[in-house]
């Protein structure tokens, strides 16, 4: 997962060794849905890698894209596959964190939730497109995300990595979170080797809680963000209008006219956030609804790690 243009559709061509051409410095997402790749080694172990949109999508909203992964993670997860590992792209060419890219972490936390940072790996991109004197500026934007936008998922149990856009250095990510994997089913392989994978918050919500995608917290970090932006702007128009009524009044005519489309806009962000407001019936219903188990065992060498298309 990441933002669109981090380097992930090119992470999985490295590690699959598919020569599709992939520009991590691109404005417009490639991947339109959800897809999967299997990559199985000489040993036999067979590795599964998903390529889906990011929340910056070029095409989408992002409501239809948290519908997309919620719904491919939930019918994974009904069908007892876990992940192995999830991995987040940034590029460390970035000279600052931008509001799509602070809103594409939080969004990913939300979907992760603290049960499986220990399997997240933040992965920075870019390093081969160094210059020798911006050595000590990205080592000091390393410190930076460590210490602040990732320090919650670091505190969390999750891991910073650099991926040098080589096929070893893609893989030797992926295996970092192998061996984790192996030594968790060794210690529960009596009880239940379905241990194995972890599932993310949003599946545990949707399957085991049995909620509604809006009512996630994925979904209600969206639909109060999709509210508080609208409402933002109607101010903004507001001001505008009333700024510009004795300069321009044709100009503020206009503005007023988009000021009543905004509205209109603002009442629908209103009633999706009413719809998602829990009714007390069910809030009850979900607090003491118990969680449900699984018995059957995973095939231990299915590794999906969940990426996103750049």
């Amino acid at each position: 997962m990441g933002p669109t243009g981090s380097g992930k559709s090119n992470f999985i061509n490295k590690l699959t060794g598919n020569k599709e051409e992939s520009r991590a410095d691109g404005l417009k997402s490639c991947t339109q849905g959800i897809r999967e790749f299997t990559v199985t080694l000489a040993d036999g172990k067979r590795y599964v890698f998903v390529d889906t949109p990011g929340f910056d999508d070029t095409y989408r909203s992002d409501r239809e894209i948290l519908f997309t992964i919620a719904d491919w993670l939930e019918k994974k997860y009904r069908g007892l596959v876990k992940l192995t590992g999830v991995i987040y792209t940034h590029r460390i060419s970035d000279n600052r964190m931008s509001g799509s890219v602070c809103k594409n972490l939080d969004l990913f936390g939300r979907l992760c939730g603290d049960g499986a940072a220990q399997r997240v790996r933040l992965v920075t991109t870019m390093w081969d497109h160094q210059k020798p004197g911006n050595a000590g500026l990205w080592e000091k934007r390393v410190s930076q995300l460590e210490g602040n936008f990732w320090e919650p998922l670091i505190t969390l149990g999750a891991r910073h990595e650099k991926f040098l856009n080589t096929q070893d250095s893609a893989w030797k990510i992926v295996n970092g979170l192998v061996p984790a994997c192996a030594t968790l089913v060794d210690a529960t392989r009596k009880s239940d080797e379905a241990n194995a994978g972890q599932a993310l918050l949003i599946q545990e919500e949707m399957v085991d809680a049995e909620k509604k995608l809006n009512e996630t917290s994925a979904g209600k970090a969206l639909y109060s963000r999709f509210q508080r932006v609208l409402l933002e702007q109607k101010e903004t128009l507001k001001q505008l209008a009333n700024g510009l009524a004795e300069k321009d009044p044709k100009v503020a005519e206009n503005l007023r006219a988009e000021y009543g489309k905004l509205e209109a806009e603002i009442q629908k962000a209103i009633e999706d956030t009413e719809r998602m407001k829990i009714p007390f019936g069910r809030r009850i219903a979900l607090f003491f609804g118990r969680k449900k188990t699984h018995s059957r065992k995973i095939e231990l060498n299915f590794v999906p790690v969940a990426l996103i298309d750049n």
